[in-house]
């Protein structure tokens, strides 16, 4: 069985006319004129809509996600997000994917902030936990080179706010707590599940598979996606157990239509729009010097100069970095993809690039009604939620 989480980035799709010339990325510089408050306004409210239509349609649960200085995800704050969900959701798990902790002047904050919607949802917060896009490093002003140093002891410093009663004392390279005491304290025992979303540093692959917490390739070709899994199995078997279907995850953007054609006709321009102009970002911003190890980057210089940005929609669809088709020709994959992964966990939907909202509602209600049904169990069981969860009350 595959639990769907229906994701989305809520991009700034009123791009101008000559972005594609004038432009050298959608992050960074690209400079927030171009950005309207109304219309943004008006996307917002669409966006959580969408969201929360997701739940309604069965989708076991919906992910946000954090980004800054950008058209590519106009969400630099993913708790906020999660807590307008919180209150117009009964069901669904809120997966946030993930706060970018070694951005954050304070882990406590982000300790607080989870917890809180914790209890707040009745226990259905997935904190998934991330570095951040090198890009990110330089629109805030932190220096990259700290970035892995800072990550470890952000999750150190959460997890044990989340586990240790308080008041304690943390004293790190990167943060200093006299008095480590948060209120509120979370539902989910012995605290949320921890998720790494991640296009996969060896670092990150290794550290992850030694704590059992899921990995989630993100956004990168199935070769690339099979690799970095196959790599995560093989560190959980060092570190002494087998990684279950639960613990694999696979985010790809994903539309389907009537046939295959049309889907691809429908979604053609939207997948574009995503890999060339949203993710459209120069090497110099991506991987600022210190982001990475060495062997990381020689891992990254392995695969290839070309990024998903230089491909056309037939080379991202054949390379896996998309997934389209009709309904059969996508539940007809994601048997193949389940099965030679060992998939458990499917991060898809959302309105890509700049689709209009009309395809973006047709694409997730073709999906829950005619791709999930085929990945379920054939007998009926309750509605799952997250563990510890509690059925939320209500005072009217």
């Amino acid at each position: 069985m595959i639990e769907f989480y229906y994701f989305h980035l809520m991009p700034w799709p009123h791009l101008p006319d000559d972005f594609d010339r004038q432009h050298p990325s959608s992050w960074v510089t690209f400079s927030n004129r171009h950005y309207d408050p109304q219309r943004g306004h008006d996307l917002y409210n669409e966006y959580l809509d969408e969201m929360e239509l997701a739940e309604k349609l069965g989708f076991d649960g919906l992910g946000v996600n954090e980004h800054h200085q950008n058209a590519y995800g106009t969400m630099p704050s993913p708790n906020l997000m999660a807590a307008a969900l919180v209150r117009r959701t009964s069901r669904a798990k809120i997966a946030i994917l993930g706060n970018a902790i070694p951005l954050r002047d304070h882990p406590l904050r982000v300790a607080e902030e989870v917890a809180m919607l914790d209890v707040m949802s009745g226990g259905r917060i997935i904190s998934g936990f991330v570095r951040g896009i090198g890009c990110e490093y330089i629109s805030l002003g932190i220096n990259p080179t700290y970035s892995r140093e800072r990550f470890y002891e952000a999750h150190d410093l959460i997890l044990r706010a989340w586990t240790e009663p308080g008041p304690f004392s943390f004293e790190g390279r990167h943060y200093q707590v006299r008095y480590a005491n948060i209120w509120p304290r979370p539902l989910q025992q012995p605290h949320p599940p921890i998720w790494l979303p991640s296009q996969g540093s060896t670092e990150t692959i290794r550290w992850g598979a030694q704590r059992r917490y899921p990995f989630v390739s993100v956004f990168t070709s199935y070769a690339q996606t099979k690799r970095l899994i196959e790599e995560y199995k093989d560190a959980a078997e060092a570190a002494g157990y087998q990684a279950p279907a639960q613990q694999i995850g696979f985010a790809v953007p994903t539309y389907v239509a009537e046939t295959d054609a049309q889907a691809r006709a429908e979604a053609k321009p939207h997948m574009l729009w995503l890999y060339r102009r949203g993710l459209k970002i120069p090497p110099n911003f991506l991987l600022p010097p210190g982001y990475i190890t060495e062997d990381s980057l020689r891992k990254f210089l392995a695969a290839g100069l070309r990024t998903p940005s230089d491909l056309s929609f037939e080379e991202l669809e054949a390379g896996g970095y998309v997934l389209v088709g009709s309904t059969k020709t996508v539940v007809d994959r994601l048997k193949e993809i389940e099965k030679d992964l060992g998939l458990g966990l499917f991060i898809g939907g959302g309105r890509i690039g700049d689709m209009p909202k009309d395809k973006a509602l047709k694409n997730m209600e073709l999906f829950a009604r005619e791709v999930i049904p085929h990945f379920r169990d054939p007998a009926p069981t309750a509605n799952k939620q997250g563990s510890g969860a509690v059925k939320r009350k209500r005072v009217d």
